[in-house]
């Protein structure tokens, strides 16, 4: 078996975006370097300052060196058919695999890291950073942070993992059902291996234990997994990769259940990974108010965090025309709910639909009597329920309450009958969660899928 040690410097931290400054290829036979390789590769494109200080490479360097496309060729003859073998080696393997593909070659390789294998094979170092590792086994670095030099350095501890290795463990990583090189390269897979095949939520954690990432799953441990298959070259996959250090759980008896516990999660716990459900709240509210007049009025307004809301609709639209039904319904004045903002004289009013509550005609008594009668409608129309499902275990189920028209929580129960004594205790065993539209419209779009799942409060 023949091994590819291979180092590669870079314009910056992604493969999608960046250019390959340098790559450095040792062939090793399990036993020594049987060949070695090195260039500089022209980018064609120029070399942040900061790249320069960290690795010397500049500019003037690369003005005469080979493009990419110059040496693919050479590349990838060197790489097929090896095993390739780099310190934190999805980045290397997908830098060189993007740009190989660029220039007509389809790179596929086994992999392994030296980060992976230094974690189980020498245990008990405080870094397994490149550097610091190699200082603490007393291996020498020529040349630091160039190419050269650390697939050299990679190199002689590649030799002492595989003296290291006595039960096998390069060979059953390398086995095609392993998976183990997809792994971020701090994460161990003995944490995968734990995770259950059921519905829940996970964590993604950092070296300092901070969750870094919050996701839902049907099946924990197939879903947090395909999060590290592929090799995709974008900066947003790459950093995200390099930040998992463990992984945590929890168990939900239903899908459902996890992806309400996710977006309170979300809103909880502000997980810097996590972009799109930190975006998400409903558009648009209707509220209700006194003015000056002592008048009850109603509007319709864009969503305020702080703001109790009658109903909440997804657009401008939605939220009108639900207020236009209740003003045609009760005779309520569309100039005191906004409807009407131009007109100097109310057009309902003319038209015999408004009593002149808008002009002081109508007292407010009376107007706000038929106002609080569509406020009594609204909160009627709002519905309390219950929804049973599968719980974590056999022996339980799950229970989800709406309270008018308002999400209040979830847990789990051993006996059915708390759903025959009303809502009173059956609140008092479920934990409260955080209320909105996305969370609601969730468990009213299942209960209409799953009308048997449903429990009229």
């Amino acid at each position: 078996m023949l091994y590819a040690i291979v180092d590669i410097e870079t314009t910056g931290g992604h493969a999608s975006a960046n250019g390959i400054t340098e790559v450095a290829i040792n062939i090793h036979d399990g036993n020594q370097i049987v060949e070695t390789y090195t260039t500089l590769i022209n980018p064609k494109r120029e070399i942040p300052d900061y790249i320069t200080a960290l690795t010397g490479i500049d500019n003037a360097m690369l003005v005469n060196a080979p493009t990419f496309d110059d040496v693919a060729l050479q590349i990838y003859q060197l790489l097929n058919d090896k095993v390739f073998v780099a310190h934190n080696v999805n980045f290397d393997y997908s830098f060189l695999k993007h740009h190989l593909s660029y220039a007509g070659y389809d790179l596929q390789c086994r992999k392994l890291c030296t980060v992976r294998l230094s974690r189980k094979l020498l245990p008990g170092k405080t870094s397994y950073s490149l550097g610091k590792l190699c200082s603490a086994l007393q291996i020498p670095i020529q040349n630091r942070h160039r190419a050269g030099g650390d697939a050299d350095a990679t190199s002689i501890l590649f030799n002492m993992l595989l003296e290291a290795d006595q039960e096998g463990v390069i060979a059953e990583m390398l086995k095609k059902t392993s998976k183990e090189q997809v792994l971020p390269p701090h994460l161990d897979k003995k944490v995968i291996l734990k995770l259950p095949n059921q519905p829940g939520v996970y964590y993604f954690k950092d070296n300092k234990g901070k969750i870094v990432y919050v996701g839902k799953a049907k099946d924990l441990k197939k879903r947090v997994t395909s999060h590290f298959t592929g090799n995709k070259p974008n900066r947003q996959r790459q950093d995200f990769l390099r930040t998992i250090y463990n992984v945590d759980y929890v168990v939900c008896g239903t899908e459902l259940m996890a992806l309400i516990l996710e977006a309170n999660e979300i809103k909880r716990l502000w997980p810097e990974n996590n972009r799109a459900m930190k975006r998400y709240e409903h558009k648009y509210d209707l509220y209700v108010f006194e003015d000056q007049n002592g008048y009850l009025r109603l509007a319709i307004d864009k969503h305020k965090k702080n703001n109790k809301a009658l109903q909440s609709f997804n657009n401008l639209l939605e939220g009108y025309n639900f207020l236009n039904q209740l003003v045609d319904k009760y005779q309520l004045c569309a100039r005191l709910c906004y409807l009407q903002k131009t007109a100097t004289k109310c057009t309902a009013h003319e038209n015999g639909q408004c009593f002149g509550a808008c002009s002081g005609i109508e007292t407010v008594a009376i107007y706000n009597k038929r106002l609080n009668n569509a406020l009594l409608e609204i909160q009627n129309m709002q519905p309390s329920f219950a929804l049973v499902d599968e719980g974590r275990k056999d022996e339980e189920f799950s229970c989800l309450i709406v309270e008018k028209g308002k999400f209040y929580g979830m847990g789990y129960f051993t006996d059915k009958t708390y759903l025959s004594d009303g809502l009173a205790p059956i609140k008092e065993n479920l934990s409260t969660y955080q209320s909105n539209s996305y969370i609601l419209n969730l468990i009213l779009n299942h209960a209409e899928q799953h009308p048997q799942k449903l429990y009229k409060l």
